[in-house]
């Protein structure tokens, strides 16, 4: 995997952690990446080079991409430490959720180049879905360096329009909360309709993941394979009359999602 020569990676959590395998199982050389994570445990078995804050850093390092993926409540401590690395031939990718890119230019100075994503939890099993969005800043080189490394771990979309993150994460940011959800409340239904609790619960998680793997592979779209399942008067056919309900699950959604994006709108600074 050609990404970078030399990729700075701020944050070895959960999400920087499941890129970092992403690209190293991609072919990544570990020697093209630095970490920085005060907690070296959060790297587990990976054998990187790692620091606890920028001050370990080679005097002569200069990365191609410094990828921020800590909290963005620390974000306005921990940035300033990485202003250095503004240079031409240096992008700033954020996976910050709420961080806008005037936040990151306020504290890295108006030459950044600055590449903000919205990635997702599936990230972890290579099933991740990736929304993106640059500043005037990043030239091709840039976007295509974060391209590639968004891409390891799943597909990747960009838009123009930095608003439309808002709802990018209402939708695919928090999507996989409401997907766990709909496998926890199929599962109780099951068991309250007479199934033994294990059995429920097996037979909800391998049914929303089939299904899952199955729109993803089909060049069908999902209303064709609803259909496909549903026979006219039958037990699927009378589920979908109570889901489909003017009150069902399509409203239900529609609030969740109009929620979620108000309240991405709110945190956003």
């Amino acid at each position: 995997m050609t990404i970078a020569d030399s990729i700075l990676l701020v944050g070895g959590g959960k999400m920087g952690g499941a890129l970092l395998r992403g690209w190293l199982a991609g072919g990544l050389p570990p020697q093209a990446v630095r970490v920085i994570e005060p907690n070296p445990a959060a790297l587990g078995e990976l054998a990187v080079w790692h620091a606890d804050s920028p001050d370990g850093l080679p005097a002569d390092f200069m990365p191609q991409v410094v990828l921020l993926a800590v909290k963005p409540q620390v974000m306005d401590p921990v940035l300033p430490g990485y202003r250095r690395f503004v240079q031409p031939g240096t992008i700033f990718l954020s996976i910050a959720a709420g961080r806008t890119i005037a936040s990151f230019a306020r504290l890295l100075g108006p030459d950044a180049a600055i590449v903000r994503a919205m990635p997702n939890t599936p990230a972890a099993v290579g099933r991740g879905m990736t929304v993106a969005c640059a500043n005037p800043a990043a030239d091709e080189n840039g976007r295509a360096r974060c391209h590639r490394l968004l891409a390891a771990v799943g597909e990747v979309a960009w838009v123009a329009d930095e608003g439309l993150l808002d709802a990018v994460t209402a939708v695919s940011g928090s999507g996989p909360a409401y997907v766990f959800l709909l496998v926890e409340c199929l599962a109780e239904a099951g068991r309250s309709a007479g199934l033994p609790a294990e059995l429920a619960m097996q037979l909800a998680r391998a049914t929303i993941a089939g299904a899952g793997e199955l729109v993803r592979q089909s060049p069908e779209p999902a209303e064709t394979l609803r259909r496909n399942v549903t026979s006219p008067g039958g037990t699927t056919q009378a589920a979908l009359d109570v889901l489909m309900a003017a009150d069902g699950l399509p409203a239900l959604l529609a609030r969740a999602v109009a929620a979620a994006t108000r309240r991405s709108r709110e945190l956003a600074r």
